[in-house]
C-alpha cells in the first residue's frame, strides 16, 4: 500500500460492513434504525472529506491513495483502489447525496430493516465503482449497486413499480454483460493477463480490437447515462422510484455512465475514441434536443425532470467527444452540477408528493400560497437547472460549449453545427421548467386541494434541499472551488487523447483487412475526408 492508513479500503467497505448488523439491531419501528443508518452516513461522507482534505494533493495528475491487496490470486483479482482528478470529486458528490437520502428516508415504516440495509450497502457499491482500479472489481461493484435499486424501486415505488424495477434490471443487466465481456476481452490480450485498469490502458491493442471493445463499453455506459435509445428505463424509473431512490439515481447513478465513459473508452481506447468522438458529439446532440423537446411534453413531475436529466446528459457527451482541456473539465463540472441539482429537484417533488397526493401538473396549481418555502427552492433548483449565470448549471454547460466550439480537432462547420443544434436545448430548457413552476405554484389553487391543508416545507426538508443547493450557487459564484480539483487530471487525459488523433488521424481505417483477406477500405472512409475530424 502506498499510504499508512487504508482510507478508501475504509470509506468504502464501512457502509456495507456497517449494514450487516441492521438485523439483529432492536428496533421494531424503525427509530433506531433509521438513526443508526443516518449516523452510518454521516461517519463515512466525514471520512471522506477528511481522507481527501488531508491526504489528497490536488495537483497532482496520478493517482492517489492507492492500496493494492492480492483477493483471489487464482483468478487474478486484487482489491485495487486508487483515486484522481475524475474520481475524487464523485466519491465526494456519491457520499453527501446517499447521506443526505437516507435522511429523506425518515418516514419510512414499511420494511426498514430492509430498506437501510439496501441504502448502506448502495453506498458502499457506488463508491466502489469510482474508486475501483481493477477492471473485475469494477464489474463487481457495478452489479452490486444494480439490486438494491431493483429492490428499492420494487418494494417502495409507485403502482408501476414492478414495471419499472425490471425494466430497469433488465436494460442495465444486458449492459453489464457487455462490460464483462469487453473486461475478460482486454485482460486477455497479449501475452500479459492482467485485470489492473492502468496495466491495460498500456496494452498495445489493435484498432480493431478497440474499436469493438469501445463499442461494447458505450452500450453497457449509454444505457445508464442514459444515451438515446437506450433511454427509456429512466422515465419509468424515476416515474415510480420513491423521492430518495430518485435522489440517488439522478445524482449518483447515472455519473457512473460518465465516469466510465471518460476512465475507460477515452483514457485506456484512445485509438477508438478518434473514430467514436464524432458519433458521441451527434448523440449529445440528440439527447440535448430529444431530451427537453420530451420533457415538455410530460404531464408527470418526476417524468419531466426525468427527461430532462437525459438532456443535461448530452452535454456530457459533448464535452468527452470534444479533445479539449475545457470541455472534458466541463463535462466533470456538468457532472457533479447536475447530481446536486437533480437530488435536489427530485426530492421537492417527493416533498410536494407527500403534501398534493399527486405528481400530475394538471392536478396542481397555487401552492405558492400554501408552499412557499418549497415554492422558493423549487424556483432557486430550476434556475440553476436552466443553467442561470451564477449557478453550477451555467458554469458547466459554458464550458463544454467553449470547449467544443474551440477544439483543433474538428472542421468549423461541424462545430458550428454542433452548438447551433444544442443551443436549441437551451432554447427549450427554461421553457418547460418554467412552465412547470407556473403550473404548480401559479394561478388558481387546485379544487382537489382547496378543502385540504397543505403543510409547507418542514427544517429537515429545507436543510436537505439546502445542503445540495448552496454548493451549486458556491459553485456557480467561483467554479474554481471545484474544478481545482481536477483541472491537472483534466489536462493530462485530453492530452492524451489528442495524441492519439495526431498519431492515427491521416490513416484509412481498415477494419476487413484485419479481420479477413478482403480488400482494404478506401481512405475516403476515414473521418477526416468525411468533413467531421481535422
Amino acid at each position: 500500500m502506498d499510504t499508512q492508513f487504508p482510507w478508501l479500503t475504509t470509506i468504502t467497505l464501512f457502509p456495507l460492513v456497517a449494514s450487516l448488523l441492521i438485523p439483529v439491531l432492536p428496533d421494531k419501528q424503525g427509530k433506531t434504525l433509521r438513526w443508526y443508518a443516518l449516523s452510518i452516513g454521516l461517519i463515512d461522507f466525514a471520512l471522506i472529506v477528511y481522507a481527501f482534505s488531508q491526504n489528497y494533493d490536488f495537483h497532482s495528475p496520478g493517482f492517489q491513495l492507492s492500496e493494492t491487496i492480492a483477493w483471489v490470486p487464482q483468478l487474478g483479482l486484487n482489491w485495487s483502489l486508487a483515486v484522481d482528478g475524475i474520481s475524487m470529486p464523485l466519491v465526494v458528490l456519491s457520499g453527501l447525496v446517499t447521506t443526505l437520502a437516507i435522511l429523506a428516508s425518515w418516514k419510512v415504516t414499511e420494511k426498514p430493516r430492509l430498506f437501510y440495509f439496501l441504502m448502506l450497502a448502495m453506498y458502499s457499491a457506488q463508491i466502489g465503482v469510482f474508486c475501483a482500479q481493477d477492471i473485475l472489481l469494477f464489474f463487481l461493484m457495478w452489479e452490486l449497486e444494480l439490486v438494491p435499486v431493483y429492490i428499492l424501486i420494487s418494494i417502495w415505488g409507485g403502482p408501476k413499480r414492478l414495471y419499472a424495477a425490471t425494466k430497469f434490471i433488465l436494460y442495465t443487466a444486458i449492459g453489464s454483460i457487455f462490460i464483462l465481456v469487453a473486461a475478460l476481452a482486454m485482460a486477455f490480450y497479449g501475452g500479459n493477463v492482467t485485470f489492473d485498469m492502468r496495466e491495460l490502458g498500456l496494452k498495445d491493442y489493435s484498432l480493431t480490437f478497440e474499436l469493438f471493445i469501445y463499442a461494447a463499453l458505450l452500450i453497457a455506459y449509454g444505457v445508464k447515462l442514459p444515451i438515446f435509445p437506450l433511454h427509456t428505463w429512466l422515465p419509468d424509473a424515476h416515474g415510480e422510484a420513491s423521492a430518495p431512490v430518485s435522489m440517488i439515481l439522478a445524482g449518483v447513478l447515472l455519473k457512473m455512465g460518465g465516469y466510465a465513459l471518460i476512465r475507460m473508452n477515452m483514457e485506456m481506447l484512445p485509438d477508438a475514441h478518434f473514430y467514436f468522438a464524432p458519433v458521441l458529439a451527434v448523440l449529445g446532440v440528440v439527447n440535448i434536443i430529444y431530451g427537453a423537446l420530451i420533457s415538455f411534453a410530460q404531464r408527470n413531475l418526476k417524468r419531466r425532470m426525468a427527461y430532462s436529466s437525459i438532456s443535461h446528459m448530452g452535454f456530457v457527451l459533448l464535452g468527452i467527444a470534444s479533445y479539449s482541456e475545457l470541455g472534458l473539465s466541463g463535462a466533470v463540472l456538468q457532472m457533479v452540477s447536475h447530481g446536486l441539482i437533480a437530488a435536489a429537484l427530485f426530492y421537492l417533488s417527493g416533498v410536494t408528493y407527500d403534501r398534493t397526493h399527486t405528481l400530475a401538473l394538471d392536478k396542481m396549481g397555487g401552492l405558492a400560497k400554501s408552499m412557499p418555502t418549497v415554492f422558493a427552492l423549487f424556483t432557486i433548483g430550476s434556475m440553476a437547472s436552466l443553467a442561470l449565470p451564477g449557478m453550477s448549471g451555467f458554469a458547466g454547460e459554458l464550458a463544454v460549449f467553449l470547449g467544443f466550439a474551440t477544439s483543433d480537432s474538428y472542421t468549423s462547420t461541424f462545430k458550428v453545427v454542433v452548438v447551433l443544434l444544442s443551443a436549441v436545448g437551451l432554447i427549450v430548457t427554461p421553457v418547460y421548467l418554467l412552465s412547470m413552476l407556473r403550473e404548480m405554484f401559479y394561478g388558481t389553487e387546485n379544487e382537489v386541494l382547496k378543502n385540504e391543508f397543505v403543510l409547507d416545507a418542514k427544517p429537515r426538508e429545507v436543510f436537505i434541499t439546502a445542503c445540495l443547493l448552496l454548493p451549486v450557487i458556491g459553485i456557480g459564484l467561483y467554479p474554481k472551488l471545484l474544478t481545482q480539483t481536477y483541472d491537472v487530471k483534466t489536462v493530462e487525459v485530453a492530452s492524451h487523447a489528442r495524441s492519439a488523433v495526431a498519431t492515427i488521424a491521416h490513416q484509412p481505417l481498415d477494419l476487413l483487412t484485419q479481420v479477413s483477406s478482403a480488400p482494404k477500405f478506401a481512405p475516403s472512409t476515414t473521418p477526416e475526408l468525411l468533413g467531421i475530424v481535422k
